[in-house]
């Protein structure tokens, strides 16, 4: 009898202090609470169009500051439907503010430094956008085409 009653009180001490200590760590280090299903309901999408800002002839800048080459960027701005009118009687702005950031935004990409690289150009044009024509009036820019000249 006693062979039988050890082993049955070791089983249920180590399932009351493994489920203990589960459970604390659950408590104290699980996931936080799910997020309220409203808030979510907030940001609706937006419909969007495309407005053509042409082609932008950049510099190719290496990250010593060498200028390695010119290329001709096919650029489209995603915006908001509503504002397509603003944004497209804005576009010498933004187009001048990319000249004033292209020199100093090293894009040179590959083992010579030659290529552009089109995350850093977008995200130049991007920046650029939200200085020259306001904060949020673009969703973001798209290159369509990189061509080197």
């Amino acid at each position: 009898m006693k062979k039988i009653v050890l082993p049955l009180i070791l089983l249920f001490a180590g399932l009351g202090i493994g489920g203990g200590a589960a459970y604390g760590v659950g408590h104290f280090l699980g996931p936080p609470p799910a997020a309220d299903a409203h808030a979510e309901e907030q940001h609706e999408p937006v419909e969007t169009a495309f407005i053509p800002a042409g082609v932008i002839m950049a510099p190719i800048v290496a990250e010593d500051g060498n200028l390695s080459g010119y290329a001709n960027f096919e650029v489209q701005l995603e915006v908001p439907v509503d504002k397509t009118d603003a944004v497209t009687a804005k576009l010498p702005l933004l187009l001048h503010a990319v000249n004033m950031r292209a020199f100093q935004t090293p894009m040179a990409a590959g083992p010579q430094h030659i290529l552009p690289d089109l995350k850093v150009f977008a995200k130049m044009v991007e920046d650029a956008a939200a200085e020259s024509l306001g904060k949020g009036e673009i969703v973001r820019a798209i290159v369509i085409s990189a061509k080197p000249v």
